[in-house]
């Protein structure tokens, strides 16, 4: 089987005017261009793609993937069955009620005004990864706080248990053992008016989520504990819900509504973090294609090259019509020089692009003290390589075709008569 003599001939127009195997240095050059937009693509597109998915992470082992309320009400009364009909749904793995209130937290050293979460405590690790991310203390330690010893040596009563966030236990000078006042702005009624209820609660762990906005804001009780605190009685703020699948929670919402008719609401985790996921989806576009100028850029280096191949080449060209070239066979000369530029670049830039980000994943340390990660998360995405590489070669292909169709319309008389 033969070869086009397009291929030979193109080739041969690649390599330097000298007579060696080595490329011009302005197809060095080229393919040098195209080299590192397709390596800086890929790096930055796996780097923001690792850093969506450990906030993704975070964000699910702090709050569940589904949320179920009551329209148009802020308590849920007989949720013992509602959390039975929720489980029952295809593609739900556990449920459990939760409350959710804004309180205030007192202490020696300072007020901070926090998100005060119930939950129960045997059924929550089902739902969250909230007992894994208490890193002093047990979860079960809110239903049955330990005793604190007095300073004269006695046994004191044990309070209501507290599990703090590691930021809000810092701010408030509180550690495990300690008492701190929670305090609910909406409280009895008396002569003067609304007076606020006070009630303390002794720290019986410290967790820390990755996040700062949860470590610094959120901390939980017993469900049993913030239904007394509260005066809601055998209601709730809501049910949270674990699904197998969690890009699939929204079709399980959906089905969870469907269950449990038109007076409940079930959204799911993505809906309830819009804001935040639009962002950084809208971020990581906006990079792609601002990125994507370096490859333009590169591609303007294809123009010149072949340019100037076109002009250095124009009694070859010339002699090749004469022989019986046809354009169209010629502009496949010219088309495949930016071709196999684009391809040798793409292939080069692809595991140069890999290795940046090995690098930046395994030898780019932080104190995670200041920055909440020790190294920058990444996660390349097959798709996201696909989508570089061909971005990549269509742009050095594209670039090709002015100077091919310069090449192509070449008079071999015009070419011939100064020779």
């Amino acid at each position: 089987m033969t070869l086009p003599y397009e291929i030979f001939v193109g080739l041969r127009y690649l390599r330097a005017k000298r007579r060696t195997r080595t490329i011009s240095f302005n197809t060095f050059i080229s393919i040098t261009g195209i080299t590192l937009g397709v390596a800086a693509l890929i790096g930055t597109l796996g780097i923001m793609t690792g850093f969506k998915e450990d906030m993704q992470a975070k964000i699910l082992g702090t709050t569940s993937h589904v949320v179920v309320q009551e329209r148009g009400h802020q308590t849920m009364a007989g949720y013992t069955d509602l959390v039975t009909k929720v489980e029952a749904v295809p593609g739900v793995i556990a449920a459990t009620p939760y409350i959710f209130k804004q309180v205030l937290l007192t202490s020696k050293t300072g007020v901070q005004g926090i998100i005060l979460r119930g939950i129960d405590p045997a059924k929550e690790p089902d739902v969250t990864e909230v007992a894994d991310n208490v890193k002093h203390g047990n979860l079960n330690d809110l239903a049955n706080p330990p005793a604190v010893t007095k300073d004269d040596g006695s046994l004191a009563t044990p309070q209501p248990g507290i599990i703090l966030g590691k930021e809000l236990a810092l701010r408030l000078g509180l550690f495990v053992g300690n008492s701190v006042n929670v305090v609910s702005p909406v409280g009895p009624i008396s002569a003067l008016g609304m007076t606020p209820k006070i009630r303390p609660f002794q720290v019986v762990g410290i967790f820390e989520s990755g996040m700062y906005e949860y470590d610094s804001s959120l901390a939980y009780i017993s469900l049993q504990e913030a239904q007394k605190f509260f005066g809601l009685g055998h209601t709730v703020t809501g049910i949270q819900v674990k699904v197998t699948e969690v890009f699939a929670a929204n079709a399980i919402a959906s089905r969870i509504d469907d269950a449990l008719g038109l007076g409940y609401s079930a959204r799911d985790w993505m809906e309830l973090n819009r804001n935040l996921f639009s962002a950084l989806k809208l971020e990581k576009t906006m990079m792609f294609l601002l990125l994507v100028l370096i490859t333009l850029v590169a591609s303007f280096n294809i123009v010149g090259t072949l340019t100037m191949i076109v002009n250095e080449k124009q009694r070859e060209i010339a002699i090749l019509k004469a022989m019986g070239a046809t354009p169209k066979a010629i502009m496949r000369i010219f088309m495949l020089n930016g071709l196999v530029i684009g391809l040798t670049g793409t292939i080069i830039g692809i595991p140069l692009g890999y290795t940046f980000l090995y690098l930046i994943e395994n030898y780019w340390t932080f104190d995670q003290t200041v920055y909440y990660i020790s190294h920058i998360p990444v996660h390349v995405q097959g798709l996201d390589v696909l989508l570089v590489a061909c971005s990549a070669i269509l742009i050095s292909f594209a670039a090709t075709v002015y100077p091919s169709w310069q090449a192509a319309k070449l008079a071999p008389v015009s070419a011939l008569r100064y020779e």
